[in-house]
């Protein structure tokens, strides 16, 4: 699966997932973090799902519909546990991600919104 961490991502989360195959690209490796709507352009254009911990994401996609291939939004989750955390969540609900879902996923809890449209 295609994805792209947001520069707020730690960089084992990368390594996670690169070794369980998906194709990834860290915000942390750039210069510079050219921002949320940008990083969101980017993956739609390289049709990647965003990881990231921040609710703005989401908030872009929802209530700007800027257009998105899905948003996976980890809370209160230590760096340690980033990538097999993402690597669970891709493997269990990578479908409805890759159909544009916005996930957010706690300890204990996931919420998943599909796309609108989508079933």
């Amino acid at each position: 699966m295609k994805v792209l961490l947001d520069t707020c991502m730690s960089k084992g989360a990368k390594v996670s997932l690169q070794a369980a195959g998906h194709d990834v690209i860290w915000g942390g490796d750039w210069a510079e973090n050219p921002g949320d709507p940008s990083i969101l352009a980017m993956a739609y254009e390289e049709r990647r799902i965003v990881i990231t911990l921040d609710k703005d994401f989401g908030e872009l996609a929802f209530l700007r519909r800027i257009p998105h291939c899905g948003i996976l939004r980890l809370v209160n989750f230590r760096a340690m546990d980033q990538g097999p955390v993402c690597v669970h969540i891709l493997t269990q609900h990578g479908q409805e991600l890759g159909d544009g879902a916005i996930v957010t996923a706690e300890p204990g809890r996931l919420r998943i919104r599909l796309r609108p449209g989508s079933n």
